[in-house]
């Protein structure tokens, strides 16, 4: 930011209009309120949009299962595990992976991986800009990839794809890189409500992981689009939840309550040992010496071997996760469950493969919480615990902690069941496993940690921005360096040159008619400048200096008086009296600004004396 106190070495935005010897604020075209409008109305089309791509991923998953599993052409959904192929079923998959590392290679890379890590990037360092043919691609390639067995879901696909929906929206219409944002994050609600019919855990999830704000600029436009959504869902699908518990869940509160203690930490330490797995293999397989091409094919032939022996593991499993909510499997087959599916999506999705990470998590995760159950029933039996409650809470808990989206996955396993019973034991444990995933894992998390790879930070916590809770009053310098108009820029070059106090800690001077008001501003550039012009110093400071002046006011927040810096590249504002914009009342520079973020570092890291010593 240049030294110009009310100039910016001559050139202004032509967005900055100044009238009455005061620079306007940069305004939108339309007011704030249309917009919001406009944009309610883009997200209920995308939402609408999004709820029949995901039916139309729906189906297209159906056919390509049916085709390469039952050789018939239907376009019901239904799971690979009942298939009749025997060792046929190995090379399966690999077809698949050929396929999509293929379209990876010459269509476009952006296929690759869950679909979410893509999105927040996009946001992060592309300002919301997706490729159309991500659009198309990536819901394709998920297809085939699930429907040649890939135990992945369609929930990370769809997340994407709606996510690209929204980015191409904004890109043909004429937004900002917020607007376009928000309608990148409408797409993804939608996308996840779309697909599980959840659309309040549409909603945070967008929030928790691609939006980082809470705005209403935000969240209406959200929640039209994930309503929207949804009553697609239900039209094309039904209105049941995804997944059909037939059996009421016995959550045991409060007595099973030191059980879901124990749980949460288990369910931690899982979320980082399986990030950290999945990381890991991805590691391995940039070391193989074969083209990138081939690697979901390798993948691919390692989940069909696991696919021969546990059949389960292969597709989305939506049916094999309900059995385990409804506590229909033995606790042997549970603990295989957990383990194969856990090792078929990590060789799968660490070769570079598409498809989602949800329900594959989802289904590893509840068979982990069943035998848990399983096993202090068996040690224990007086604490009668409910395998499908606590396969249920371990669901949500892990899969919460390994994203660090907690919040939407406490509400995403209520929606399933929508059974308030469950929201005590999800709320503990799932904060519990949050906890320990950030202590083990403090930079990352299963989202982030390839962004992480790249030189990316993504900050997902959220805070209210102290620029817009002080108020300028309380922060500016009372002891405002003015000078006279008529002053020659000769005189106060000497004044300068001889370190006089009064000119010499601001780089910034307010220049005062002989009524004591405000004319002008001149900073140490403007003196410069007006020297190599006139060596002599001849012109005074008000004719050197600038005459339009930008200013704030002492009952303005330091977040708009900061972005009336930015916007007109200034370093400094004078605080004038609201009824007499000449009356000046104080001075506010950078270090005004600085003082409210040094603020919140006190109040953070300065620990005052307590009532008990040593404390």
């Amino acid at each position: 930011m240049p030294e110009g106190g009310g100039s910016n070495g001559g050139s202004r935005p032509a967005s900055i209009a100044a009238t009455g010897g005061q620079v306007g604020d940069v305004r939108m075209a339309e007011p704030a309120q249309f917009r919001m409008v406009l944009m309610s109305f883009l997200a209920a089309g995308i939402g609408l949009l999004a709820g029949l791509i995901a039916f139309v991923l729906y189906k297209l998953i159906g056919l390509f299962t049916n085709i390469f599993f039952y050789h018939r052409f239907a376009a019901d959904f239904i799971s690979a595990r009942h298939n009749q192929l025997g060792l046929w079923v190995i090379p399966v998959p690999v077809i698949g992976g050929i396929i999509v590392g293929f379209m990876a290679k010459y269509g476009t890379s952006k296929i690759k991986g869950h679909g979410i890590p893509e999105a927040m990037e996009a946001v992060m360092v592309n300002r919301s800009r997706i490729e159309p043919r991500v659009a198309i691609l990536k819901p394709l390639s998920a297809a085939i990839a699930i429907g040649t067995g890939g135990p992945f879901g369609a929930e990370g696909p769809i997340i994407q794809t709606g996510g690209a929906v929204g980015s191409l929206v904004g890109q043909v219409l004429h937004t900002t890189a917020s607007e376009r944002k928000v309608l990148l994050a409408c797409g993804a609600a939608a996308g996840m409500s779309a697909t599980f019919n959840t659309p309040i855990a549409g909603v945070i999830l967008a929030i928790e992981l691609l939006l980082f704000e809470f705005k209403a600029r935000s969240f209406i436009p959200l929640v039209i689009a994930s309503t929207l959504a949804t009553a697609v869902h239900m039209q094309l699908l039904g209105a049941g939840p995804m997944f059909k518990v037939t059996t009421a869940m016995d959550f045991g509160i409060p007595r099973a309550l030191p059980f879901y203690l124990l749980l949460g930490l288990v369910c931690g330490l899982a979320a980082v040992g399986f990030s950290k797995l999945l990381y890991w293999t991805e590691d391995q397989f940039e070391k193989l010496p074969v083209d990138e091409l081939w690697w979901p094919a390798i993948g691919a032939l390692g989940l069909g071997i696991i696919g021969y022996f546990m059949p389960r593991v292969l597709g989305v499993g939506y049916d094999t996760i309900g059995d385990i909510l409804n506590a229909n499997l033995a606790w042997k087959l549970l603990l295989v469950v957990m383990v194969a599916k856990a090792v078929a999506l990590v060789i799968s999705l660490g070769s570079g493969t598409s498809g989602g990470l949800l329900a594959p998590m989802f289904m590893s995760s509840a068979a982990m919480g069943g035998v848990f159950a399983m096993g202090v029933d068996r040690i224990l039996p007086v604490a009668n615990l409910s395998p499908g409650a606590f396969a249920l809470v371990a669901m949500g808990a892990v899969f919460g902690a390994a994203s660090r989206a907690t919040f939407s996955f406490i509400i995403f396993a209520f929606e399933i069941t929508r059974d308030y019973n469950s929201v005590l034991p999800l709320m503990l444990v799932s904060v519990i496993a949050d906890g320990i995933a950030m202590w083990l894992m403090p930079r990352a998390s299963i989202m982030t940690e390839k962004l992480r790879r790249r030189g990316l930070h993504i900050h997902q916590e959220y805070e209210a921005d102290v620029l817009q809770q002080v108020r300028v009053s309380e922060t500016m310098d009372p002891d405002v360096p003015t000078l006279p108009a008529e002053l020659k820029v000769s005189e106060l070059s000497d004044r300068i040159a001889l370190r006089d106090a009064s000119v010499c800690r601001h780089q910034g001077m307010l220049i005062m008619d002989s009524e004591g008001k405000l004319a002008g501003v001149i900073t140490r550039g403007d003196v410069m400048r007006a020297l190599d012009e006139d060596p002599s110093g001849a012109l005074s400071v008000l004719d050197a200096g600038t005459r339009e002046v930008v200013v704030t006011y002492p009952d303005e927040m330091l977040h708009d008086a900061s972005a009336k810096m930015l916007r007109n590249n200034i370093g400094r504002l004078p605080v004038v009296d609201r009824r007499d914009s000449r009356k000046v009342v104080g001075y506010l520079g950078r270090p005004g600004i600085m003082a409210a973020r040094l603020r919140r570092l006190d109040e953070e890291h300065v620990r005052e004396p307590g009532w008990i010593k040593g404390f």
